[in-house]
């Protein structure tokens, strides 16, 4: 029999505190913070559109949860623009430095990617707000950025999840000391309440807006294109230029001036006739519609909702999507991604031969094989039996934005505090998400020259043309797609309101090599959220799932943000995870 939490007890989780559903007919915003729901907000009733309010969105989530998302970190954005009935993505993902060496990581490090200044790749979340800004936003960016910089410089109440963090990477956030000066002002771990202060990251907002200033009498697009040389060329490049030199990094001017983030179609796969959009395989988003095209010919709704047979498949192909990812994922500029072939019917009959109706992967799942591809030979490493499954993955945030002319703006900005060290004076980590790179020759996602890492983050949209849009995504590191996943199963098979959908106990496999360094697998562990019943643990068990128990309501899990709109009669539905301090708000 399968006993619930013994790894659990010491979990620092508030209780659970369900939210309703909040509908909407004018706009709707959902974020991973209050405050970041209420700047987009603030900039819809000036006037702005959902490109304006995401960013600002954004840009708010960059210091109200600067613990792990930071402004100088990723944010990739997925747009639907109504008047050209289009969706595109801009990836808001930096790549490696000219100097980066895979070599260096491999006989220097022990074929790791250490904590510290080499993780850091090129920082892209401002030139993808910017780009994103310009080209389809109608607002300035001292106008979105404004929420965020008052917050910044005149603080805000702490909150829990951001206390949680700073207690669990105390030992890391101490060792460098501009990121203990800002998470640690008194010298101690802040307490709820307490006023929350980042100055240095408001004046590098103010910096940047000011130079957009100065330069806006020759036009609005003049003024963002200041604002962005600010970051790429001015003071805030220096700064981060001569930081990196001074302690061994190998990010140069050259890499910050050449920096573009790229705008890209998305991978779409249709589901039941709804459209899903993820971001391209450079980020783990395929992962969702690969999933969704191993479940399609199962009767889920016959198995009934979080039964033990709908839990087991759901886990079984999300951990052979998981696979493959782990095979065949990587930046498509240096690596051929096979993910039509992926997302094929031939290829998803294929695969789903390998989901028994009575028996759990219990070791890692190999990929699917296709000719001509070769593999690393690399074996991920696996945690020793019994370890606890990990509660506290570096964990990210998402926005979520629809305007009344149908505009739908969706982003998961993210990147942590405690991988590499805080710029001075600028009050930000540039983008360590080296970190979810590989120090393995031959595999997808190496380390190289130019290459992006392969990233978790990964926004999403669900469309049916006139009749259902979703913007979705999601925090948690490797349990976002499976959040979503899960969710979106809720919604549209199960029928569940949308903020019912994100609030109903979920599943989380870990059976899969973690993206983040050092790729521990924990090969065959299911956990599951308490309110599932403990009888099917214990069929799950008996089916070879190495089940652990999580919370009720656990931070375990991913935080999932998401607007269900129904277009034919034109109201938003905005649900937020009242597992991280999400809301949705809307008129």
């Amino acid at each position: 029999m399968t006993t619930k939490y013994p790894s659990y007890e010491g979990e620092l989780v508030p209780p659970p505190s369900f939210q309703p559903a909040v509908s909407g007919r004018r706009y709707m915003a959902s974020t991973g913070h209050y405050l970041a729901t209420e700047a987009a907000v603030e900039i819809l009733e000036a006037g702005g559109n959902a490109v304006d309010a995401g960013i600002a969105a954004c840009i708010t989530l960059n210091v109200t949860q600067s613990d792990q998302v930071q402004f100088g970190g990723v944010a990739p954005i997925m747009l639907y623009l109504a008047d050209s009935d289009e969706v595109l993505t801009i990836s808001g993902l930096g790549w490696w430095p000219k100097a980066a060496s895979l070599d260096y990581f491999v006989e220097e490090c022990g074929g790791e990617i250490p904590i510290g200044v080499r993780r850091s790749v090129v920082p892209a979340a401002p030139d993808a707000y910017i780009q994103a800004l310009a080209r389809y936003g109608t607002m300035s960016f001292a106008d979105v950025a404004r929420h965020a910089t008052r917050c910044a410089s005149e603080g805000f109440p702490l909150h829990r999840h951001l206390q949680i963090y700073i207690e669990r990477f105390a030992d890391r956030t101490r060792a460098w000391p501009g990121n203990a000066d800002v998470f640690f002002p008194s010298g101690q771990v802040p307490q709820v309440g307490d006023l929350f202060v980042q100055q240095d990251l408001a004046a590098t907002l103010s910096y940047m807006a000011d130079e957009e200033r100065a330069a806006s009498s020759n036009g609005r697009e003049a003024g963002l294109a200041a604002a962005r040389d600010a970051f790429y060329k001015g003071d805030i490049s220096r700064k981060i230029v001569d930081f990196q030199r001074k302690n061994g990094g190998w990010l140069t001017a050259e890499d910050l001036a050449g920096y573009a983030s790229a705008i890209e179609p998305p991978v779409t796969f249709r589901y039941r006739g709804i459209d899903i959009y993820s971001c391209g395989p450079w980020c783990q988003g395929p992962v969702v519609p690969q999933a969704l095209s191993l479940l399609e010919d199962f009767d889920l709704e016959a198995m009934g909702h979080n039964s033990p047979e709908y839990i087991h498949v759901v886990a079984e192909a999300i951990k052979l999507s998981f696979a493959d990812r782990e095979r065949y994922y990587g930046d498509p500029k240096f690596v051929d991604v096979p993910i039509e072939t992926l997302l094929s019917s031939a290829y998803s009959v294929e695969r789903r031969t390998q989901i028994f109706p009575d028996q759990a992967w219990s070791e890692l799942p190999p990929a699917g094989s296709l000719d001509g591809v070769a593999g690393s030979g690399w074996t991920a490493p696996a945690a020793d039996a019994g370890a606890p499954t990990p509660v506290f993955a570096a964990d990210t945030s998402y926005a979520a934005v629809m305007d009344r002319e149908g505009n739908i703006f969706s982003a998961t900005p993210s990147d942590t505090s405690w991988d590499a060290p805080i710029v001075p004076g600028l009050g930000f980590t540039p983008s360590a998400r080296g970190s979810q790179s590989f120090a393995v020759p031959g595999h997808a996602s190496c380390v190289a020259p130019g290459k992006r890492p392969r990233l978790t983050p990964n926004p999403a949209i669900a469309l049916k043309k006139g009749e259902f849009a979703m913007p979705f995504g999601a925090s948690g590191g490797d349990t976002q797609p499976q959040g979503m996943i899960q969710v979106l199963l809720n919604h549209v098979v199960f029928g569940m309101d949308i903020q019912t959908a994100i609030d109903a106990p979920r599943l989380c496999t870990h059976s899969q090599p973690d993206s983040f360094e050092p790729h521990t697998a924990y090969p065959g562990r299911l956990a599951l959220e308490g309110r599932i019943d403990v009888a099917t643990g214990d069929q799950l068990a008996g089916m070879g799932h190495d089940v652990d128990w999580l919370r009720d309501i656990s931070i375990g899990v991913s935080g999932v943000c998401a607007i269900s709109a129904d277009l034919e009669r034109g109201v938003m539905t905005g649900g937020a995870d009242p597992r991280r301090p999400a809301r949705a708000m809307g008129w």
